[in-house]
Order: C-alpha cells, then structure tokens, then sequence
C-alpha cells in the first residue's frame, strides 16, 4: 500500500487549518484572524522546522480559537522523535493558551471551570503528543521489523553456504583419499605391466592405460583444489562491495553520518571486504540502538596497517526493545581475527559508542 506524498498531506493540514479558522472567522476580530491564517501557512514549514512551526502557531490559539495548526505542530514535534520534556512542555504552553483568551485575559485556575478548561486543553494537547507518538513508534518499528527480517535471510543464507561448503569438503576428501588412491594403483599396475610385458600389443595397451591414469589425477588434483578453494559460496561469483560502494552505504544509512576515508588504492578484496562490512555493522548498530544519534567514520593507513573507526554520539532518543542475535560484534572480531587483525569496541565518555578494527594491509586477497 502506498504512502500518500508529504507534499499532499501538507496540503490536508494546511486546508484544516484554514477551516478551522473560517469556521472562527469574525470580521471585527482581524488581529485574531491574522493570526489564525498565518498559522495555518506555518504548517508548510512543519517538516523542516518542526519547533519553529510550533511557536509560529502558538500565537492563534492564544489568541483566537483557531487551534488546529498548532495542534497540528505539536502532532508533528512528536512524530518526529523530540525529546519528551519538550513535549511536556508544549502541551502545557497549549493549555495554558488556549485558556487565557488574550487581550482580556481571565485566568484563574483557583475556579472549577477553569481548572475543567485547563484539563480539557491539556488533554488534547497531551492526544496530540500521543498520537504523533504512536507514529513515530509505528515507524521505528517497521524499521526494525525490516532489519529483523534481513539478518534472517542472511543467517539462513550462511546456513545454506555453510552446508555446502562441507558437502564439498566431505567430496573433496572422498575424491582425493579414495578415487586418487585407486586410479594412481591403475596407474603403477599399467607402469609395472609396461615394462614386464614382452608382447608389443600388450605394451601399447598398458601405456596408453597409464597415460590416462595420470592425465586423470591430474584432473582429480584439479577438481579437488577447485572445491576446496570454491568453500561453497555461491556469492564469489557476485560482485562484493568494495571501498568505493562505503559512501553510497553512509549515504543510505537514515542517520546523521561523517565519512572520511584516506585510504590507498589497490588494498586486497578480503581487506576491502572487512572494512565495509565493519562499517555496515556499526552503522546498523547504531540505528537499532542509539535512535537519534550521529556516527562518523575515519578510515586511514598508517604503518602498514588500515584502521577503522565508527563513532556515534548518545541516542536522543529511547531504543525499542526488540530482539536480536547479538552475533555482529562476534561476527566483526572473527572476521579481523581471520585476517590477522584486531577489534575493540565500547561506550566513549560522552554517551556514544566506538567500534574500531586494524588490519594489516597485505592481508590474503
């Protein structure tokens, strides 16, 4: 199902909005009415600067009783993940405007009615903040649904590849002990009858037999590499992401992210390989767990080794509590250990988090 366009949800707010204030509009009120309008021109701004919005639309409903807008800016501070003492405190700013009633302000919230007014305002601020909440909630876990769903198709990816990798390796080891064993037997008998035989025909047969015996070792020995090298990944006939794919990765990773990359040409595919995947499981990483924060990532060479360092800053906001394998971090330091290199990882003094991972770049391409 498609999602309807930003630009035309935009345009149902902000023609809300103007109802609102048509259905308030008062010709002898032109102040309150102004205001009204701009606050519903405002709500084109609420993606881009969703707090700016919202103090833009706070003057109508302190002013007039066009509330739409701002409740419609405040729906979308929530959506967009704000931090819940502001949202705290933009409810309570609506409340408090939408009974004060300006310029002939009679606020006493020591009255019952008041004090009723207050909650009913606070009330459908507080649905507002709810509800844009929920969205928020909905949206961060579709997110996760998604990634949750991608690292099972990859484990059950591995699984296959790991399967056939010992189908093969068990075939290799039968080809090479048994199958090489018998045809070098033919191949010695044939030698031996070779030379014993005295009959020319005899001797022709035995050598061409022998001949072909070794011609298929020779096959058999090749045969026997290809599968132990090939290790049943069907993937090394795909291209595999490389340095110059990490930009496009940072790019696309839905968060805040600082590349700089230093790096040499030329540096073996394994190597090649390990850096993007490590960068790709921090940057997954940080968007599962750390909800709002930034990452930066510094790749170098320096003394013959290549570093790798992902960074990201303390969430903003609260993670979902969702399951997981926690196997990535295991999978990074297996993968640099295979290598000959080193991983670390950790929480920094500012709240945030490091992964960092050196390998030497010579490493086995």
């Amino acid at each position: 199902m498609n999602r309807p366009s930003p630009l035309l949800l935009d345009g149902v707010a902000v023609a809300m909005a103007l109802l609102d204030v048509w259905a308030h509009w008062d010709i002898n009120e032109p102040l309150r009415m102004a205001c009204g309008l701009g606050a519903a021109l405002a709500l084109l701004l609420r993606r881009r600067h969703p707090l700016l919005t919202f103090f833009l639309t706070l003057p109508s409903v302190l002013l007039s009783d066009a509330v739409f807008a701002c409740l419609a800016a405040l729906y979308t501070l929530a959506s967009l993940g704000r931090p819940r003492t502001l949202l705290v405190v933009g409810a309570l700013a609506f409340a408090f405007s939408d009974i004060t009633a300006l310029p002939s302000a009679n606020l006493d919230l020591t009255r019952k009615s008041a004090l009723i007014a207050f909650g009913y305002s606070a009330a459908t601020a507080a649905a507002a903040v709810f509800l844009g909440q929920l969205v928020q909630t909905r949206r961060d876990l579709s997110l996760r649904l998604a990634e949750i769903s991608e690292a099972r198709d990859h484990q059950q990816l591995l699984t296959a590849q790991a399967a056939l990798a010992k189908e093969r390796a068990q075939l290799a080891r039968e080809m090479h002990d048994v199958v090489s064993h018998q045809v070098s037997l033919i191949a010695v008998r044939a030698g031996a009858l070779q030379v014993g035989t005295g009959d020319p025909d005899t001797k022709e047969a035995a050598a061409t037999i022998r001949r072909l015996s070794v011609q298929t070792l020779d096959e058999l020995r090749h045969m026997v590499g290809v599968l132990r090298a090939s290790g049943g990944n069907p993937t090394d006939l795909t291209p595999q992401p490389a340095l110059t794919d990490i930009q496009r990765l940072a790019d696309n990773c839905g968060i805040e992210t600082e590349l700089r990359m230093a790096l040499p040409e030329g540096l073996p595919p394994t190597v090649q390989r390990a850096v993007y995947r490590t960068v790709q499981e921090a940057l997954t990483n940080t968007r599962k767990h750390a909800p709002g924060a930034t990452a930066r990532i510094d790749l170098f060479q320096t003394n013959g080794s290549v570093h790798v360092r992902v960074t990201n800053t303390a969430p903003t906001q609260p993670p979902l509590p969702l399951p997981g394998a926690h196997h990535g971090l295991i999978g990074l330091r297996q993968r640099a250990e295979l290598l000959g290199g080193t991983m670390t990882s950790g929480p920094t003094g500012d709240g945030g988090y490091e992964v960092r991972v050196v390998l030497p770049a010579e490493a086995a391409g």
